[in-house]
């Protein structure tokens, strides 16, 4: 504002007093503009300029397609339809683990099949369905299939048991669950508390005695159901872009294997000739802990696409793998701030303009990084970072537009954490994505760190709530507090609880042994902290802070503190030896 105003000042005082012809005007502007610091603009925008054409064109042919899509009411299983028609016997799934093959068409089929079974069954467009099962061809024939008919698929984390198992099922209110018969243990655990009303379907190896008594065996029931298509529903979906959505809406093969293998990983990749792999950040270190191999240098992938990839291990990643583009990106199923990184930017997981910044009203804000509590200024409106400060990033809520609405949770608490006032301007309101990032001088964005009530392991988001729910419960409801810490040469943060054990008495062994039926192995606590009692502020909330801070550091620490032996299987004491084995990477967690 300062600097538009001098500018206007010296343009009338140079015209209108000195009375100098416009070419030397133009150039004492020119002056004084580069002087004021004006020449950080131009350099912004001579870098930049081919970054962000491209960028808004993206967006904007997205925006155009999203739009079209949704007046002509074009839904996934609509488009891929079309897509079944143009390569019909072209292969569309491999499974790794059987080398099993679909065609397009046999894709189309089974789909078909799943919805004019679930049809027959009573199932209707906007009811949901859960599914259960590990990584293979039927899990996507199934969900599309439930798309078909505008059935809601609630995919299931296959990690869950128990009581976080129970509740996922619980809140959907899924009328029917489709689990493989890999996860027939699990169901069973959980099949009294489940409701009566849901119907149960195994698919895979059927051994009656080893499911639930009311369960059905849905792979025969499919082949005997109709393979058309059945009426359109009235509602569709959209969604699994990322990976199988290239399939379904572009005709790219994809290879599904059932887990990960860090030493299989290139052989895979010259057996099914891959040219684009999808990662999380944490693979891409396994793979650099492998010795050097010849496959990996043999292989055919130009492009590695997914997020989590740190910049500490970028290069080493691209250069030793000999792939030329790395296409980080940042977003969520409910985010309407999604980044995408075009030009392989080291460490960036995407960018905004700096020089068109309101065309994707996203915006880096203050906050409290300890409260995480938005700061304002005297307006009552958030305040913007600056390039190198960090800041949680915000996208402007506008329900009329498909890409930065916000369809929000079941939990309406949910969304009310989500949603803030008053961000952008007055009046408005922003999604909040709980995760603090840095931008540059160039407008690119870098991840720092995940706050609130969750932080990531092991590839997983892990809710702090849900997990001191589980360890208060088996603790006789002490208190216990939930955190993530930092530990060197990993990705993500490492789980530590801190517990209220005013006799410091615990039995570690037994705790450890409850807690593998109770909760997902990236969800147990690495760390434990045993202390007289847990602080909680004026709201009756853990003051985390200051435990996030200390970490497990003994020589900070003066309570007991315990770490997860994985070659143990059970807690034992965290000594001064035991943390510089940590520390150096020595003790696997």
């Amino acid at each position: 504002m300062l600097l538009g105003a001098s500018l206007v000042g010296v343009l009338l005082f140079s015209k209108l007093v000195l009375k100098l012809p416009w070419t030397q005007v133009g150039f004492s502007l020119l002056f004084l503009y580069l002087g004021s610091g004006g020449w950080r603009f131009i350099r912004v925008f001579i870098k930049t300029i081919r970054r962000d054409i491209f960028g808004g064109l993206v967006l904007l042919k997205v925006k155009a397609k999203v739009r079209q899509c949704l007046r002509e009411q074009r839904t996934v299983p609509i488009l891929f339809a079309s897509t079944v028609r143009r390569h019909p016997d072209k292969t569309a799934l491999i499974f790794e683990g059987t080398d099993t093959h679909w065609t397009f068409r046999q894709l189309d089929e089974y789909s078909s099949s799943v919805a004019n079974f679930l049809q027959a069954r009573g199932l209707a467009s906007g009811d949901v369905a859960a599914i259960f099962m590990e990584n293979r061809n039927e899990f996507v024939g199934l969900w599309l299939g439930m798309a078909k008919l505008g059935v809601e698929a609630a995919l299931i984390n296959t990690n869950l048991r128990r009581d976080a198992l129970l509740h996922c099922l619980t809140t959907s209110h899924a009328r029917a669950l489709v689990f493989g018969s890999e996860m027939a243990s699990a169901i069973c655990e959980i099949h009294a508390s489940l409701d009566p009303s849901l119907s149960l379907f195994c698919s895979g190896s059927w051994e009656p005695n080893a499911v639930p008594t009311s369960t059905e065996h849905l792979d025969p029931l499919l082949k005997d159901a109709p393979k058309h298509l059945p009426s359109c529903p009235d509602k569709g979906f959209t969604g699994n872009i990322v990976g199988i959505g290239q399939c379904l809406l572009h005709g790219m093969t994809v290879v599904i294997r059932k887990k990960f293998s860090a030493s299989r990983f290139w052989d895979d990749c010259i057996k099914y000739n891959c040219t684009i792999v999808q990662y999380i950040g944490e693979l891409c270190r396994y793979l650099l802990n492998q010795p050097p191999r010849e496959a990996e240098n043999q292989h055919q992938v130009r492009m590695a696409l997914g997020n989590g990839l740190r910049q500490s291990i970028w290069t080493n990643f691209s250069s030793r793998f000999h792939i030329p583009q790395v296409a980080e990106f940042y977003g969520a199923t409910e985010c309407n701030c999604s980044l995408g990184n075009f030009d392989s930017q080291v460490g960036a997981c995407g960018f905004n303009s700096r020089i068109l910044s309101f065309v994707y009203p996203i915006r880096l804000v203050r906050v409290n990084e300890d409260t995480m509590e938005l700061i304002r200024g005297p307006d009552g409106v958030c305040i913007p970072c600056q390039p190198g400060e960090p800041g949680q990033l915000v996208g402007r809520i506008i329900q009329k537009d498909p890409l930065r609405r916000f369809d929000g949770y079941l939990n309406q608490g949910a969304n009310n954490k989500k949603i803030a006032k008053d961000v952008f301007k007055k009046g408005d309101q922003a999604y909040l994505t709980g995760d603090v990032l840095v931008m540059d001088e160039l407008g690119y964005l870098y991840f720092r760190d995940r706050t609130g009530d969750t932080f990531r392991w092991k590839g997983e988001n892990v809710s702090t709530t849900e997990v001191e729910g589980t360890l208060s419960r088996l603790l006789d409801m002490a208190d216990v507090a939930v955190y993530g810490v930092e530990v060197p040469g990993t990705e993500g943060r490492a789980g530590m609880a801190a517990m209220a054990s005013p006799t410091g008495n615990c039995d570690l062994e037994r705790f450890a042994q409850v807690l593998e039926k109770e909760l997902p192995l990236y969800a147990r606590p690495i760390f434990l902290r045993l202390l007289p009692e847990l602080h909680k502020t004026g709201t009756y909330k853990f003051q985390k802070t200051e435990l996030r801070k200390e970490g497990f550091d003994p020589a900070i620490v003066k309570d007991p503190l315990f770490y997860l032996d994985a070659r143990k299987g059970r807690y034992v004491p965290l000594d001064q030896e035991a943390y510089s084995r940590i520390q150096a990477g020595e003790e696997k967690l």
